[in-house]
């Protein structure tokens, strides 16, 4: 079979090679979605292979030449199995992960690749076009792993698991009393909101000159952390994908996960002036805790981030997306 892509000409991004002392693996992972996991996932396992696909990634086509082979199924949740290849056929296994697809995204380019290349696990670090640095784990490296090219802008699906979400806190408020600091602040938004919502090339000048009209705008700034979009990666080698976040909920639906009810979050985790929003479709096992958070609401969670990054949707740009009222259907 052949494929859109020449191996020999591909400068790859930086690659950092982890052992296997140095890559945590998966279980803490299958923990999120069962407390049994030596019946259940290769319970889940053995299910998968009556109905697997294989996702091509940026191949045109799968490769039978391959010494690896990526299965998946055509599910919103579901498993992802590495198997070795010998002779266009499966030799033994080599890693299984539970992922998330999504739909939303961001256009990035991969500075480096942390991978163990016994197990095909990869954690990408990726810049987006406004500099923002993000880590996540490639859902789809054993198809990839020969095609990522240095420099290369790559439409990025972001997608989660959630070891942890809940609604943000709201009593979280800070009061801002720094009379420079009031200032500046006063002064951005309404430099800002005097050029229609966009930030002028001088906006430092600006700031600079800006003097208050009124004694009210030099009044402590109240600011509530409980409304905040933040994103910040794990800071230990090989599992920066492992991170924390605070968010907006834009979308709510239901799936299912072999049997296991499961609740889909789409969150704006980073939401920057003059930048596309940072959207992750996050999937949580259906509880109490989960089904008491709506649309609108405010979450903070701990979570696994996802990459994926497929062929087909290479021509996409950021999806442009509107608050929502109400849950959408599962």
């Amino acid at each position: 079979m052949t494929t859109n892509y020449h191996y020999k000409n591909l400068q790859s991004p930086t690659k950092i090679t982890l052992t296997e002392a140095q890559t945590a693996g998966h279980a803490d992972h299958w923990r999120i979605l069962t407390d049994d996991m030596s019946h259940d996932v290769p319970e889940w396992l053995q299910q998968m292979i009556e109905q697997a696909t294989m996702p091509k990634g940026l191949n045109s086509n799968v490769s039978a030449k391959d010494s690896c082979l990526l299965l998946s199924e055509d599910q919103p949740c579901h498993i992802n199995q590495v198997l070795a290849m010998k002779d266009g056929k499966p030799e033994r296994f080599v890693n299984a992960y539970p992922c998330v697809d999504s739909l939303y995204g961001l256009n990035c380019t991969i500075e480096r690749m942390i991978v163990n290349e016994t197990t095909h696990d990869a954690v990408l670090r990726l810049r987006t076009a406004d500099g923002s640095i993000i880590y996540a784990f490639d859902q789809l490296y054993t198809a990839n792993r020969h095609l990522y090219q240095q420099g290369t802008s790559y439409f990025v699906n972001f997608s989660a698991w959630a070891h942890e979400i809940t609604i943000s806190e709201q009593q979280e408020v800070i009061m801002v009393e720094d009379q420079e600091a009031i200032r500046s602040h006063r002064a951005f938004n309404d430099i800002v909101a005097a050029n229609n919502g966009q930030v002028p090339t001088d906006i430092q000048e600006q700031v600079k000159d800006w003097q208050p009209t009124t004694k009210e705008q030099m009044e402590p700034v109240e600011i509530n952390l409980g409304h905040m979009c933040a994103y910040l990666f794990g800071d230990t080698l090989g599992q920066e994908d492992e991170a924390w976040c605070q968010g907006q909920v834009l979308g709510k639906q239901q799936c299912k996960f072999n049997g296991k009810d499961i609740i889909l979050f789409d969150v704006v985790i980073l939401r920057e002036q003059d930048a596309d929003p940072f959207v992750v479709r996050i999937a949580a096992p259906s509880t109490p805790q989960t089904q008491a958070i709506g649309v609108l609401n405010y979450i903070q969670a701990n979570i696994w981030l996802q990459a994926a990054i497929y062929k087909e949707n290479q021509n996409k740009q950021n999806t442009k997306l509107q608050l929502q009222t109400q849950s959408r259907a599962s």
